[in-house]
C-alpha cells in the first residue's frame, strides 16, 4: 500500500487528543441504502434480543444464562451442570463461525450484528440526532454555554437514556435469572427482592454508562474481538476498504474542481471532502487502510458513494473489497486457511449434534457412600448408594422407581418407595443393593439400574459394587 500515507496515524487514536484526554466524536447522522439495510437488519435483531428471555419452547426459556445456578437455556434446550461441557461446545462452535466469518468477511459483525453497535448506533445515537440535530448542531450545543436550551436538551437526552438504560438492564436481568423470576419481583415488589434490584440498578448504571459516555471505546479499547482481527485478517478478507489505487491515481487526492479533467492531471477519484472521517462512528478516516478501529459498518460507503454521485464520479470508492482486489484486482478464494476454519467448524458441528442426541431428558447418579464399606448380611453382600435423579423435562414425574438388571440381588429405597421429581427439578436420597456373595465373580463389580416413571423406563445407570475379594 505504498501510495497511503505513512503508518504515523497507527501510533494513536481518534478518540484521544495530543495531551492523551478524551476527544468526543459527534459523528454526522448516517444515509443511504447500507444504512437503511442495517436499520432493518438492527431492528429485527432487537426484537429477537429483547424477545428471547421472554419466550418459551416446551416450557423452557428460549434463551437463559443463570450463571449462580449454573442453569443454560439454547434455543429451548435446557442445559444443566451435568450438561456444561455442551454448553462449552456451543459456544466454542459460535467462537470458530465468527473467527471464520471474520476471516473472510472482515469485522463485519460488529457493525451489523453486535448489540453494542446497534443500541449505540440505532436507538441512542437516533435520539441524539432527533434531540440535538445532527453534527454540526452538536459540536454547537457542546460549546455553547449551559443555557436554557442546553439544559433543556441534555436533560431530556440524559433521561430517556436512563429510561432505556432501565429497560435493558431489565432484559439482561431476564437473561440472567429468567423471565419468570424477573415477573415475580415484580410483582412481589423490590422490597421482597432486594438484592435483585440492587444487581439490577448496578446493570442499569453500567449499561448508561457504556451508552451514554463511553460508546465508541467499548469497540476500541474494551472488546477482546477487535484485538483478534489482527490476526485474523489478511489481504484476502473482505473489509470495507478504500481503493487507494483509484482514489490517489498518479499525483494522489485533491480538492473537486470542475473545470478540470481528472484523468488528464492524473489526481486521484478521492475529493478529500473527509465526508468519510465525519461520518464514521468511532472517528477513523478509512483512507488510512485497515484499521482496528474499523467496525465496517458501512457508513463510510453510503457517504461516499453520494459524494461521488453529485461530483458525477463512479461510486465504489470506498467498498466491500479485500486489499489484493484491490491493489492486483485479484478475485476471491475460498483459501486453505478458509477451508480449515470451515472443518473444523463443521467438525465440531457434527460432535455437537451428536452429543445432543445422545442426551437424555433424565440423568439418574447412583454413587457409593462415602467411606462406607460392604456389609455381610447373611449369603448377600450389601453397599448402600446415594443417588440423584434430575428431570430436565417440563412435566412432573409421580412415579420413579428403581430395578437392579443383569444380576440377581435386591434394591431398596431408604423411605418412599415410588418418587416424585418435579419438573426441570431433582431428587436424591439413599439406596441399599444386596447381592447374593455366590454370583459375585469379583471385587469390584459393575451393576445395571434402570430407572422407570411408571411401567416406562426412562434412563439407564450404572455403578460399582463392592465385595470381599474371596468367601473363605
Amino acid at each position: 500500500m505504498s501510495k497511503l500515507p505513512n503508518e504515523a496515524f497507527r501510533d494513536t487514536i481518534g478518540t484521544i487528543d495530543a495531551e492523551g484526554k478524551r476527544k468526543f466524536i459527534f459523528p454526522k447522522k448516517p444515509s443511504g441504502r447500507f444504512y437503511d439495510y442495517r436499520k432493518w437488519v438492527s431492528y429485527f435483531l432487537l426484537l429477537i434480543l429483547i424477545a428471547n428471555p421472554f419466550l418459551k419452547v416446551n416450557g423452557n426459556q428460549f434463551m437463559m444464562f443463570n450463571v449462580l445456578e449454573r442453569r443454560f437455556n439454547l434455543f429451548g434446550f435446557p442445559f444443566w451442570p451435568q450438561d456444561f461441557y455442551l454448553f462449552v461446545i456451543s459456544m466454542i462452535v459460535g467462537v470458530v463461525f465468527v473467527i471464520l466469518f471474520t476471516v473472510i468477511f472482515g469485522r463485519i459483525f460488529c457493525g451489523w450484528i453486535c448489540p453494542q453497535t446497534i443500541f449505540l448506533e440505532m436507538v441512542f445515537r437516533r435520539i441524539e440526532f432527533w434531540i440535538e440535530g445532527d453534527r454540526g448542531s452538536q459540536i454547537r450545543l457542546e460549546k455553547q454555554e449551559w443555557n436554557g436550551e442546553k439544559i433543556r436538551k441534555k436533560a431530556l437526552k440524559w433521561f430517556i437514556f436512563l429510561i432505556i438504560s432501565f429497560f435493558i438492564a431489565n432484559v439482561f436481568l431476564a437473561y440472567l435469572i429468567s423471565s419468570d423470576e424477573l415477573f415475580k419481583m415484580i410483582y412481589e415488589g423490590p422490597e421482597h427482592h432486594i438484592s435483585t434490584l440492587i444487581s439490577l440498578l448496578i446493570f442499569t448504571g453500567v449499561f448508561y454508562f457504556i451508552f451514554a459516555w463511553f460508546r465508541e471505546q467499548v469497540c476500541i479499547i474494551a472488546c477482546p474481538y477487535g484485538r483478534l482481527q489482527g490476526v485474523l485478517l489478511d489481504n484476502k478478507s473482505i473489509n470495507v476498504a478504500y481503493d487507494f489505487v483509484r482514489g490517489e491515481k498518479e499525483t494522489g487526492r485533491a480538492k473537486f474542481n470542475k473545470q478540470e479533467d481528472r484523468s488528464v492531471t492524473g489526481k486521484g477519484d478521492c475529493i478529500d471532502c473527509k465526508q468519510c472521517v465525519h461520518v464514521c462512528p468511532t472517528g477513523i478516516d478509512i483512507r488510512n487502510g485497515t484499521q482496528l478501529e474499523c467496525i465496517n459498518c458501512t457508513a463510510c460507503i453510503d457517504e461516499c458513494d453520494t459524494i461521488m454521485e453529485n461530483v458525477g464520479l463512479p461510486k465504489g470508492l470506498i467498498r466491500y473489497a479485500s486489499e489484493d482486489e484491490i491493489e492486483k484486482n485479484a478475485k476471491f478464494k475460498f483459501t486453505a486457511r478458509m477451508k480449515g476454519y470451515s472443518a473444523v467448524l463443521f467438525i465440531l458441528i457434527g460432535i455437537l449434534v451428536g452429543l445432543l442426541f445422545l442426551r437424555t431428558e433424565v440423568e439418574a447418579v447412583f454413587l457409593r457412600l462415602p467411606g462406607q464399606l460392604f456389609q455381610h448380611k447373611g449369603d448377600n453382600i450389601s453397599n448402600v448408594y446415594t443417588f440423584k435423579v434430575i428431570n430436565k423435562t417440563n412435566k412432573d414425574f409421580n412415579a420413579i422407581h428403581f430395578k437392579l438388571v443383569g444380576i440377581k440381588g435386591t434394591l431398596k429405597v431408604v423411605g418412599e418407595q415410588e418418587l416424585k421429581v418435579p419438573k426441570q427439578g431433582m431428587k436424591s436420597g439413599t439406596v441399599f443393593i444386596e447381592i447374593s456373595k455366590y454370583v459375585l465373580e469379583s471385587d469390584k463389580t459393575q451393576v445395571e439400574i434402570e430407572v422407570y416413571e411408571g411401567d416406562k423406563i426412562i434412563e439407564t445407570s450404572k455403578t460399582s459394587f463392592l465385595s470381599p475379594r474371596s468367601f473363605d
